[in-house]
């Protein structure tokens, strides 16, 4: 199997937070969208949001509040931030968080790793051990004629896959709007199956015994924080 189906997998092993939390996360994320630009039709990064948000099955009044939050002038800013750092063994991880108050969270995601006896690194310091990339997954059946489709248009692949009627494409971050645009206009009856942007490990380790249950711990501290969104590590579960 290809670079894609090892991000799919990783992806889909990746532990998912409660809807609660699900609901929360996609709240932000659009509000954030939103503010400048409410308008879903205008503002196609909302545009996009809000579809990711509708295949998560997030309520509409969710989305609707969210976006009637940013029409207001009193909204809570909110930040992307990312944190790295150092698990049992040779595991590490990146934490991912949206937030509105910095000092919060870094105190709550230190205090889990402090908890495990493990420690927060660096920028740089685990991330040069991962790749960057986006994911994009649609159903079809003409797998062949998409991957034609989107070299004929000068996006660049990092791989491309298709299995059981699903076209797999890993890719650049920054080409993903690119990517979008070519599928939205030439493939009908458009279902993403996957579409994420994260970071995923060029390598992954395998954990047992004491190693596993104190990682198993962290991530689980860590999944538990409001302002975490994503947890990426290089362990093999």
């Amino acid at each position: 199997m290809g670079r894609a189906y090892e991000v799919r997998k990783a992806s889909i092993q990746k532990t998912g937070a409660i809807k609660a939390k699900l609901y929360s996360t996609f709240a932000k994320e659009i509000y954030l969208a939103a503010k400048g630009n409410p308008e879903v039709e205008t503002n196609i990064n909302l545009k996009r949001v809000v579809e990711k948000a509708k295949h998560q099955q997030v309520p509409s009044d969710i989305i609707n509040r969210a976006i009637d939050k940013a029409k207001g002038m009193n909204g809570v800013d909110y930040q992307e931030l990312s944190y790295e750092g150092f698990g049992p063994g040779a595991s590490t991880l990146i934490v991912k968080c949206l937030t509105d108050n910095v000092n919060r969270t870094v105190s709550f995601v230190r205090e889990a790793f402090n908890k495990c006896h493990r420690s927060l690194g660096v920028t740089n310091s685990v991330s040069y051990n991962y790749d960057y990339l986006a994911l994009i997954g649609i159903k079809t059946l003409d797998a062949d004629h998409i991957c034609e489709l989107l070299l004929d248009a000068g996006i660049e692949l990092v791989d491309f896959e298709s299995e059981e009627g699903e076209a797999l494409i890993t890719a650049k971050p920054s080409d993903v709007s690119s990517i979008k645009d070519v599928l939205e206009h030439n493939v009908e009856n458009l279902e993403y199956t996957i579409d994420e942007i994260g970071w995923y490990p060029k390598e992954k380790v395998k954990l047992e015994g004491e190693d596993l249950e104190v990682f198993e711990r962290l991530l689980s501290l860590l999944e538990n924080i409001d302002d975490v969104t994503e947890v990426y590590h290089n362990v093999d579960l």
